[in-house]
Parts: C-alpha cells; sequence; structure tokens
C-alpha cells in the first residue's frame, strides 16, 4: 500500500527536464512567449461570455468583489506555481508537482483532474466562440441551420430574424409584451462551428508549438486590444453621461432573492465560482515549463505577469460592464458587445465581436495545449500507454495525444451544454490549485535545501490562504457539479487500478527496493 504514494524523486525530475534531442520537447518559449500564453488563456469566456452570466444570475454589479475574491485565491496559487515551475520546469503542471511531494495515487487523481479541467475548458471556449461567430454572421445575414447552432436540445427561436438561445433572450421578448410561444422555435443537435474551431486548433498544436506561440502571441495583441478599446470607448461614456453609471450600479450588492447564491454575499461567493472560469489559464503556461528557454528565470515571469495583467483589466471590465448596462440585462451570448453597443458607437460591436472572436481561439490553443502535455507527461511515467508521449520526429510535437485531444473535446463542445462545462472545469482547476498549494507547503518541510529560484513568500501563510479560499469557491458550486467531479475521479481510478499501477515506473523501483 505504501508504494501508492511514492514519490518521483526530485533528481529525477529535473534530469528529465533537460531532456532534449529526438525524443524531447523543443526548448523555444522566451518570457514574452510565457507572459503571451498565460494572456492568451486568461482572457477568453470568462470575462467576454461568464462575467455577464454572473452579474446578471449572482451577484449584480457586486461582480467587482468576486473578481477581486477569485483574484485573491488565484494570486494565492500563482506564488506557489511560479515557485514549483522554476523548480521542476516538466510538462506536468500540477500532476507533476503532486507527484513530487504527495505521492503517485495523488499524482493521478490530479492528472486525471488537470485532463477534465482542459478538455472541458477548451470546450466550453469553443461553445463562446461559436456563440459570438454565429452572432457575427447573422449580423451580416448568414444563418446557419438552427439544428447545427447549439447542443442537443437547447430550444431556439426566431427573434427579430435572428435564431437565438431561448434561455438567453426570454427576458427581452417578455418585456416586449411578446409570448415567446408564438415565435417560430427550433432544437440544437449539433453546435458544428464550436467542433470546427478545436479541430483547426488542434492542427496548429500539431504542427510546432513555436507555430503556436508565434500565432498567439499576435492574436493576444488583438484581445488585449479589443479589451481597452471597451474600456476606454465605455470609461469616457459613462465620465459624460455619470447617472447612467449611478443607475445601474444600485443597488450595488442586490438583496438575497431567498436562496443561497442568489444575489447578497452569498451571490457573490457564487458569482466568484463562476467567473473564476476568468482565470483559468496562468496555470496552463506552467505545462509549458519543458519548452521553455529559461525556466527557472522565465516560468514565474509567465504566471505573475500574465495573472497580474489580467487582473487589472478585469476589475474594470466588470466595473464598466454593469455601469453602462443594467445587470439584469447582461445573460446574453456576448455582454460585452451588448456593453459597447449601448454607448451608440457604431463601430464598437463590430470591433469588439471580432476580437472576442480571435481571442477565444488562443485560450482555446492554450488550454489543448496544456491537455496534450499533461498526457504527454504521465505517459513518460508509465500512468498512460506509450502512444500518449509519442512526439513528432518533424514538428517534435505530442501529435499523437493533441489528435486524440481534439478528437475528444469537439465533441464535447459540440454536444454538452457551456454552464455545465464552465462549472466542471473550475472545480478541477480548484482542486489542482489545492494540490499544488499543499505541494509547496509539503515541499518546504521535507526538502528545504533544494534551489529556489524562485520563493514564494510568507509559507505557510501563502499556501494555506489559497487552500483554504479555493476550498470556499469550490463549497459555492452546485451539488451537481461535485457529483460530476466524483463520477469522474472514480473512473480515472479504475483506469488507474486496472493500467496505471501495473506500468508505473516509480512504483515498480519502489516495490523492488522494498524486496
Amino acid at each position: 500500500m505504501s508504494t501508492l504514494f511514492a514519490t518521483k524523486p526530485i533528481d529525477r525530475l529535473l534530469a528529465d527536464a533537460g531532456q532534449d534531442g529526438r525524443h524531447g520537447l523543443r526548448r523555444s518559449l522566451g518570457p514574452i512567449n510565457l507572459i503571451s500564453l498565460g494572456i492568451g488563456a486568461i482572457i477568453g469566456a470568462g470575462i467576454f461570455v461568464f462575467t455577464g452570466t454572473a452579474a446578471a444570475q449572482f451577484a449584480g454589479p457586486a461582480i467587482v468583489i468576486s473578481f477581486l475574491l477569485a483574484g485573491a485565491g488565484c494570486a494565492f496559487a500563482g506564488l506557489c506555481y511560479a515557485e514549483f515551475a522554476s523548480l521542476i520546469p516538466i510538462a506536468g503542471s500540477a500532476y507533476t508537482y503532486g507527484y513530487a511531494t504527495l505521492g503517485e495515487l495523488v499524482a493521478w487523481i490530479i492528472g486525471w483532474d488537470l485532463i477534465l479541467e482542459y478538455a472541458f475548458g477548451a470546450a466550453g471556449v469553443a461553445a463562446g466562440w461559436s456563440g459570438n461567430l454565429q452572432s457575427l454572421l447573422q449580423d451580416y445575414g448568414y444563418h446557419l441551420p438552427p439544428a447545427l447552432m447549439a447542443t442537443p436540445g437547447t430550444p431556439l427561436v426566431l427573434w427579430h430574424g435572428r435564431w437565438e438561445i431561448l434561455g438567453s433572450v426570454q427576458p427581452a421578448i417578455l418585456a416586449a409584451g411578446v409570448d415567446p410561444a408564438v415565435l417560430p422555435h427550433a432544437t440544437g443537435a449539433f453546435d458544428l462551428l464550436a467542433c470546427l474551431a478545436i479541430a483547426f486548433v488542434t492542427a496548429i498544436l500539431v504542427l510546432g508549438i513555436r507555430e503556436s506561440a508565434n500565432l498567439n502571441t499576435g492574436i493576444v495583441a488583438v484581445k488585449v486590444g479589443t479589451v481597452l478599446i471597451f474600456i476606454a470607448v465605455v470609461g469616457v461614456f459613462l465620465l459624460r453621461h455619470p447617472g447612467v453609471a449611478i443607475r445601474n450600479w444600485h443597488p450595488f450588492i442586490p438583496p438575497n432573492a431567498g436562496a443561497f447564491g442568489d444575489y447578497g454575499w452569498s451571490g457573490i461567493g457564487r458569482g466568484a465560482a463562476v467567473i473564476f472560469f476568468a482565470y483559468i489559464g496562468f496555470d496552463a503556461v506552467s505545462t509549458a515549463a519543458q519548452e521553455a528557454r529559461n525556466p527557472q528565470r522565465d516560468m514565474p515571469v509567465g504566471i505573475l505577469g500574465s495573472l497580474a495583467i489580467c487582473t487589472v483589466l478585469y476589475l474594470l471590465m466588470g466595473a464598466l460592464l454593469t455601469g453602462v448596462v443594467k445587470y439584469t440585462q447582461l445573460n446574453v451570448a456576448a455582454p460585452v458587445a451588448l456593453g459597447i453597443d449601448a454607448t451608440g458607437i457604431a463601430w464598437g460591436s463590430l470591433v469588439v465581436k471580432i476580437g472576442t472572436f480571435a481571442g477565444l481561439g488562443t485560450t482555446m490553443l492554450v488550454m489543448l495545449m496544456g491537455q496534450s502535455r499533461v498526457l504527454f507527461t504521465m505517459s513518460r511515467d508509465g500512468l498512460l500507454p506509450a502512444w500518449c508521449g509519442r512526439v513528432h520526429p518533424r514538428f517534435r510535437t505530442p501529435w499523437i495525444s493533441s489528435i486524440v485531444v481534439g478528437l475528444f473535446v469537439g465533441l464535447f463542445a459540440a454536444l454538452v451544454p457551456i454552464g455545465v462545462l464552465g462549472q466542471l472545469t473550475n472545480i478541477g482547476t480548484l482542486l489542482a490549485f489545492i494540490i499544488v498549494c499543499a505541494g509547496v507547503w509539503v515541499l518546504r518541510v521535507r526538502r528545504p535545501d533544494l534551489p529556489r529560484a524562485f520563493r514564494t513568500p510568507w509559507v505557510p501563510f501563502v499556501p494555506i490562504a489559497g487552500i483554504v479560499i479555493s476550498l470556499l469557491l469550490m463549497l459555492s458550486l452546485p451539488i451537481d457539479t461535485w457529483l460530476r467531479l466524483f463520477a469522474w475521479l472514480a473512473i480515472g481510478l479504475v483506469v488507474y487500478w486496472q493500467y496505471g499501477r501495473w506500468h508505473s515506473r516509480v512504483r515498480g523501483e519502489a516495490e523492488r527496493s522494498v524486496t
């Protein structure tokens, strides 16, 4: 039983990190690439899609406090990730850190959990990408068949000449005095654009990490420019019309409607757990550690730099969005475009939609990259089949795992509702944060002698704070999300028991040393 918790020696991890040649990953990423990867993953569906949903359904204008709460948890976890990424520059992220500190069984659980995080995260972003592209196409009179516009069973209605998801536009329809039942209806069957988006990003990842990173850097510039345009345009509008913001920000914390998470302070907590999706991405930077030119120096810069930049942008976006549009109207597929439309700037909506459309692509890219790199590392440890770690001789990427991941994630994006995808991603990420924070604390006690290029300050306060905040955010999520997490982990334990424990290299060596 003790071999289930065998740890992977730090010395071997460091030796693996230095592997180059035909079977190793190419080291080609510098600090700017890593910061761009982080921003590319962080600024995506969370800010462009889920901010409106969280404000409308849970927190109201106090979504700003939700951002602060979620950001604080990410800051504590980010400091712990930075220490591990500089100490153990391996592609496996939290999986590798758990293996080095808490043992193989915990490492397997967190690795399987990361598969959940990145797969469902990329699928959720693809669904948001699809919704924004559909909105843009319909602006110019191009309509997909409604059955190919949404996941199975999603009701759609034809409203103002556009096919829209009923749940998003029903408040506007009722406010106009129209009975939704009299409108033309259709039912979604397969989100075609979401599936095609995943296929395109997968092809880019197979071609090579340097090409992917360069494309990401270019699109990140477009995405950040879009956010800055929104902040500038809406900020100037509200300065000229302060009465609009005063009306929309009142009440700043809407009173609780009688249920946990339905506005009030519990709604702020629920909102933080939902828009936590907006911060997911800085941890994906750590999966590129084995492809960084100088990981000891550059990984902390990439993780903490991208997190700091995005936190400032998020606070401004949340405040301005709820200031220019009443929070009750923000439960739509493209709330940022709705916000800039409210200013009366005709070109603003087009700019924001194009920027959102391009920006969500980088989030998919980084999440799918993280997914394949975790599988790559687990395969090298013997916990998954060897094909997961097979590197293409020309492109030097884990091409088979990238294609398999792309296939499954494309199906998830086309068939699973975006709300379910987002909450599953959140709970998976929070569990990973808890493991990483605990791992830093454990390794400081067990191996205080290890040379650390970056040291998390105020240990154990920072790891404990990261654990507590992450756990509180997990507890704010619905019970059905917890049940789905337990079901996923149960499947993972079956896979480990049937395959991983028999092929584990570390466990095999531990058993031989005992005998």
